[in-house]
């Protein structure tokens, strides 16, 4: 047996490390370089990480649809081209800002008093220009799961699928891993506009690979009869007669898929989650900063990197977790999966001892937030493997789609809240307390217990809506 599946693989792994990258080069870079530059507050930042969330949200509601209509290998380059694309552009953010201010220099730049009109009009432009990079940027990125779930069905039988999945899904780790050791290096040593065109040229490079090295498994050359039978090892008689007519099964429009439970099952887990996630990713590099330890700094870097080693090491094992309940315990792979998920709810518990923890050594918080992380990509590995099990191939890119829109609101409303209640909480000092804690960490210890709860509430409701596995025939 050839083993082309895992190149592929590899292939979608390395798409979601760049993806993660690109969307962290902002979030390691506002504090320390960014704000210096546009007197951005907590808030302007909040702004900037919500509407790409809901722009995000909102175009992977038709993202699937487009993988679905145009292709994987077609579908998967326009969408890393759009995202590679849009984080290059950020790099112009501050020239133009300096142009259509007069500022000559970016040292008459941060020469501006905090506070002044033309300290505002600053912040409001650059504030609006980012926002703008951040759109394409969503565009892009809303691609990126709907195509990499939809090739790990066509080349994973549905016992390998949350290995798979979560193998691929870890690239968000690793992206967010490697991120801390580049991105700050880049900046400090050159620009922060560099390291937004250098981390973003990656992605063409994928672009050019893909486009050479993926075919359907019945049409690649890579793949031989031996590993295209274990591939389709799962189907059915009559599933098999319909892959030899390349049918992916019953066809859905996009308004019947909201008529089953399996769908308001996958958006209800995608809607109470994935903004944990994207707070951790957004707003971790500005938590250690607040605790003393910059971006750009050793510790700053260490505490960033070791956060996501554990999320990477730990999240990995989310995809044998079902594989063992289906194999050993002969459960059907949805039952599998959601055993496997609700043990995976309980690590996140630990995210509402970060903060007061946070008073004895940033070591805590950092393994805290790491634990949840892991329990996060665990989740959603085996949650994104979910739709794999029980829909047609025909429209798992646009339940993907759907259910990420979802998750995008979850994250719109995380950050943005986030962003205002930081401010507001710092503005207010001692007077603003929350179980014992006072100031800006108050602001911090709400959204943490948010993150602490939701996924047992998430698995409760999922269970409920689909207690047992019902695939889609019709």
């Amino acid at each position: 047996m050839t083993n082309y599946r895992w190149v592929i693989c590899a292939m979608l792994f390395l798409a979601t490390t760049v993806n993660y990258m690109d969307r962290q080069v902002l979030s390691l870079t506002w504090k320390d370089f960014i704000a210096v530059d546009f007197h951005w507050t907590d808030e302007h930042y909040g702004i900037i990480t919500a509407v790409f969330s809901i722009f995000y949200a909102v175009i992977s509601l038709v993202a699937g649809k487009f993988i679905d209509w145009m292709g994987t290998k077609k579908g998967y380059i326009w969408a890393i081209v759009i995202w590679s694309l849009g984080a290059c552009l950020h790099a112009g953010c501050g020239w133009l800002t300096m142009q259509v201010e007069g500022i000559g220099s970016i040292e008459e730049l941060r020469a501006v008093e905090a506070g002044s009109q033309m300290a505002l009009a600053i912040s409001t432009l650059s504030v609006w220009l980012f926002l703008a990079c951040r759109i394409i940027l969503a565009m892009g990125e809303s691609g990126n799961f709907p195509a990499a779930i939809k090739v790990t069905a066509e080349y994973f039988p549905k016992k390998d699928r949350a290995l798979a999945t979560s193998i691929f899904n870890t690239g968000a780790s690793v992206g967010a891993l490697a991120a801390p050791l580049t991105i700050p290096v880049l900046a400090e040593h050159t620009s922060w506009e560099m390291a937004f065109i250098i981390i973003g040229s990656v992605g063409f490079i994928w672009a050019g690979l893909w486009l050479f090295m993926y075919s359907a498994p019945g049409q690649s050359k890579h793949v031989n009869k031996a590993e295209l039978a274990y591939i389709e090892s799962d189907l059915t008689a009559e599933k098999e007669q319909a892959a030899a007519t390349q049918d992916e099964g019953i066809q859905l429009s996009f308004w019947q898929c909201f008529q089953y439970r399996q769908t308001w099952a996958f958006i209800t887990g995608k809607l109470m989650t994935d903004g944990v996630w994207w707070f951790f990713l957004f707003w971790a590099p500005a938590y250690f900063s607040e605790l003393g330890y910059k971006s750009n700094t050793g510790m700053g870097q260490a505490l960033i990197f070791v956060l996501y080693l554990i999320v990477t090491v730990i999240s990995i094992y989310g995809g044998y977790l079902p594989k063992l309940f289906i194999n050993k315990l002969h459960m059907d792979p949805y039952a599998g999966r959601m055993r496997a998920m609700l043990i995976f709810a309980f690590l996140p518990i630990f995210a509402m001892f970060a903060q007061p923890l946070a008073e004895y050594s940033p070591w805590w918080p950092c393994v805290i937030i790491g634990l949840a992380g892991a329990g996060h990509q665990a989740w959603s590995a085996n949650l994104y493997s979910t739709i794999g099990d029980m829909f047609p191939k025909s429209a798992i890119a646009t339940i993907t789609g759907i259910g990420t829109t979802f998750g995008g609101l979850c994250s719109f409303a995380i950050n943005l809240g986030s962003g205002k209640l930081f401010t507001y909480a710092e503005q207010q000092g001692e007077a603003f307390e929350f179980f014992g804690v006072t100031g800006k960490p108050a602001g911090y210890m709400i959204v943490f217990c948010y993150c602490a709860v939701a996924y047992l509430i998430g698995w409760a409701i999922m269970k409920t809506l689909v207690p047992k596995y019902k695939p889609i025939t019709k």
